[in-house]
């Protein structure tokens, strides 16, 4: 994506962290959790990929066709996984937009020489970016205020108690974590469909 290079190394940082994050996770969980920690792993890897400034590396041009590709069967996966619950429709809209924003970087901006050389710009569609930005501004505000905590009432017991004999979770099975990390890469999405 284009801007200015330290905001672009920090999303490469933020959506590098939370993809390292999300194969940890995938460790500590079983199941459809896995999967969707696994996607979630796939989104902020290749979210990092795409963040790399331009003036670093330009990637040759058919690399946005595999990216397409790549997200294009994370879309189908999750548009398949979305019969069993609602988080995958998130999910699909995840692989959407990379969809969106790798084929957008194949159409060079108008005036622009390359589709991602230095000094140009990607072009999208303005009402398809626009819908995405109003799902992902709801989307970082839902999950921003469900991380604020709660006050306990007087004499209750703490969150971060662990009942006698109850299971032990390991940092990485945490689920305010995995919030943490679903809002930062919102955040990452966001940032990169301003750049559109």
């Amino acid at each position: 994506m284009h801007g200015p290079a330290t905001a672009a190394w920090l999303l490469v940082a933020l959506c590098a962290a939370s993809g390292a994050y999300c194969l940890l996770r995938m460790r500590s969980c079983a199941g459809e959790e896995r999967r969707a920690a696994g996607g979630e792993a796939l989104m902020g890897f290749g979210m990092a990929a795409m963040a790399v400034p331009a003036a670093v590396f330009a990637p040759p041009a058919w690399s946005w066709t595999v990216y397409a590709a790549v997200f294009g069967g994370a879309a189908l996966r999750a548009l398949w996984s979305a019969r069993s619950g609602g988080h995958h429709l998130h999910h699909l809209v995840c692989s959407s937009a990379m969809v969106y924003m790798a084929l957008a970087m194949t159409v060079p901006a108008q005036g622009a020489h390359g589709a991602h050389g230095a000094g140009s710009a990607a072009s999208g569609l303005p009402l398809l970016t626009g819908v995405l930005l109003l799902y992902y501004t709801v989307y970082v505000l839902r999950s921003g205020a469900r991380l604020v905590p709660v006050a306990a009432p007087a004499g209750g017991a703490s969150q971060d108690e662990v009942p006698v004999g109850g299971p032990v979770l390991g940092w990485a099975a945490r689920p305010e974590l995995a919030a943490a990390c679903r809002l930062s890469m919102a955040l990452a999405m966001l940032a990169m469909l301003v750049t559109l």
